[in-house]
C-alpha cells in the first residue's frame, strides 16, 4: 500500500521513479532481443533473473531471512514458475517480432489482469469496462493483422506473456494482504532462477569476447535496477496516478529499434498501439476517479463521526 498516497510530491517522485524503472526495463529489452542471436532465451532468461536474484541477496543480508517468510509459500512459488513462462515467452519472441511491435502487444496486459480478475478472483467488472477492453484487444489484433500476411507468428507468443503476466499480477492481488513486496520479489528471484537452472545445462554457452561479457552484466544490473526502482515508485505514489507511465515504454522501445536495429513501426502498428493506450489510459482514469470519491467518501464520513 502506498506511504503517501495523498502527496502530490511523492506522486511525482513515484512518477519519475517509475519513468526510469520503464527506461531501464527497455534497456535491458532491447539487449536481451540482440543476445537471442547469441544465447538460447532460456540462458538470457536466467542472467536476467540472476539480476534480480542479486537484488534479493542483498535485502536478505540487509534484514535478515525473514523475507523468505511466507503466509502463501505456494502462491509464491506459483508466482515464481509463472514469471519464468511469461519472460521466455517474450525473449524468445522479440527474436522474430520489431521490439515496439512487441512492447504494444504486450500492453494488453492490463486488460488481461481485469479478466482475470473477473474470472479467478470474483471481482465485478462493469459493462463500460467490458466495452473498453473489447477495444483495447481490438487494437492489439490491428498490431497483430492475424490473416494479411505480415505478421510472425511468434507475435502471438508476445500474447501468451501477457496472459503470463496478467496472472502474475492476479496472484500478486492475493499475496498483497499476505506478505510484503520484499517477500514476493525474493520469492519470485529464487524461484525463477531454481526453475531455468535446470535446463540451463543443456543449453549454457559461455560468452566469447570481454564485450559479451560486460553487455550480460548490463543486462543483470538493468533488470534489477528497473525492478527495484517500480517497486519504489508503487511504495512511495498512488498506483492510479503513476500507471500511465508504463506506456513509456514504447517511446524507448520504438528509439531503440530504430537506433539498434533499424525497425520502425508502421502506420498500422501506430494505429493499433494508439487504440491500446487511449483505451488503457481511459480505464486508469475512470479508476483514479473512483479512487478520489472514496477517499471524499472517507474524509465525509470521519468529519461525521
Amino acid at each position: 500500500m502506498s506511504v503517501a498516497a495523498s502527496d502530490p510530491r511523492s506522486n511525482i517522485r513515484g512518477l519519475i521513479y517509475l519513468g526510469i524503472g520503464f527506461f531501464m526495463f527497455a534497456s535491458a529489452d532491447t539487449i536481451a532481443k540482440y543476445m537471442t542471436g547469441i544465447f538460447h532465451p532460456v540462458q538470457i532468461v536466467w542472467v536476467r533473473q540472476l539480476g534480480l536474484l542479486s537484488v534479493a541477496l542483498v535485502l536478505l543480508v540487509m534484514r535478515g531471512p525473514g523475507i523468505f517468510r511466507s503466509a502463501a509459500p505456494f502462491l509464491q512459488v506459483l508466482r515464481g514458475s509463472v514469471a519464468v513462462l511469461s519472460a521466455v515467452c517474450f525473449v524468445i519472441a522479440i527474436r522474430y517480432v520489431p521490439l515496439a511491435d512487441a512492447v504494444a502487444v504486450s500492453f494488453v496486459a492490463p486488460f488481461l489482469v481485469t479478466v482475470l480478475g473477473a474470472l479467478l478472483l470474483r471481482e465485478h467488472v462493469s459493462a463500460t469496462r467490458w466495452v473498453a477492453i473489447g477495444i483495447g484487444f481490438l487494437g492489439a489484433m490491428i498490431v497483430i493483422r492475424p490473416g494479411m500476411g505480415v505478421f510472425h507468428p511468434a507475435i502471438f507468443l508476445v500474447l501468451a506473456a501477457a496472459v503470463f503476466f496478467a496472472l502474475r499480477q492476479v496472484i500478486s492481488r492475493r499475496l498483497g494482504a499476505a506478505d510484503s513486496t520484499t517477500t514476493t520479489l525474493s520469492y519470485t528471484a529464487l524461484i525463477s532462477v531454481l526453475i531455468l537452472s535446470a535446463p540451463l545445462v543443456f543449453v549454457w554457452q559461455w560468452p566469447e569476447t570481454l564485450r559479451i561479457y560486460l553487455l550480460l552484466g548490463a543486462f543483470a544490473l538493468l533488470a534489477a535496477m528497473g525492478e527495484i526502482m517500480v517497486i519504489r515508485a508503487f511504495e512511495i505514489a498512488e498506483a492510479v496516478v503513476v500507471a500511465p507511465m508504463h506506456y513509456s515504454l514504447m517511446i524507448w522501445a520504438t528509439m531503440y529499434g530504430w537506433l539498434v536495429f533499424g525497425q520502425l513501426p508502421d502506420g498500422w502498428t501506430w494505429l493499433g498501439t494508439a487504440i491500446i493506450l487511449a483505451t488503457g489510459l481511459y480505464l486508469i482514469n475512470r479508476e483514479r476517479m473512483r479512487h478520489r470519491r472514496m477517499r471524499r467518501q472517507a474524509a465525509s464520513d470521519a468529519r461525521m463521526s
